[in-house]
């Protein structure tokens, strides 16, 4: 039987996370691109020195997790060198490239949330690390992506408003009487409502 997340409160919560974190990258990175290469790797303050080099970690990090999350849902080994996602610091140096690569791992995650059942969310995910493995629930992985995600998505936000693109809207999680202003963006990713609140 095929896994309905719809079903499961938490797994359905996760998936909801999922989508929103798509769509918010989706939204972050198409304000992004309006920016010269330039304006990219301005320095600006930051805990990453700038909008380029804190997409490019946000996207090596998903990289990272979302490897290990699906190799513990296929029965596979943790990868032998995960950090190879850390080899290169600034892997893209333009806005497309990162745009096309974010959306592939984004769609990577929900394809792993929508496959979820609360009954197997406690089930244990390992990463090999230098000097022993980390080993966390599905759950808490996945809660410690959305909010690292979310927490350089702000970084982001911020360092825009120091550039002639306005910061798009993003602190607000789907709101059922907003539907219309992101029917656009759910059409261009390929979404409906109803995928996500079915």
């Amino acid at each position: 039987m095929k896994p309905n997340p719809h079903t499961d409160p938490l797994a359905h919560h996760l998936l909801s996370m999922a989508y929103n974190n798509a769509w918010a990258n989706h939204r972050l990175l198409a304000a992004c691109a309006q920016l010269s290469p330039s304006e990219l790797q301005a320095t600006r303050c930051n805990f990453f020195p700038s909008i380029l080099a804190t997409l490019n970690h946000n996207l090596c990090v998903d990289w990272f997790y979302v490897d290990a999350l699906e190799r513990e849902l296929a029965g596979d080994a943790p990868h032998e060198d995960c950090y190879q996602f850390f080899a290169v610091d600034e892997p893209f140096q333009y806005a497309a490239d990162l745009q096309r690569e974010q959306a592939a791992v984004d769609r990577r995650l929900l394809a792993y949330c929508a496959a979820q059942r609360d009954a197997d969310l406690g089930r244990i995910v390992t990463i090999a690390r230098p000097g022993g493995a980390q080993q966390d629930s599905r759950t808490r992985l996945l809660a410690h992506l959305f909010q690292h995600q979310i927490h350089h998505r702000g970084q982001v936000h911020a360092m825009l408003a120091g550039t002639a693109v306005k910061p798009p809207q993003l602190d607000e999680f789907f709101c059922a009487g907003e539907a219309d202003l992101r029917a656009t963006e759910f059409q261009d990713l390929g979404w409906t409502e109803a995928d996500i609140w079915a």
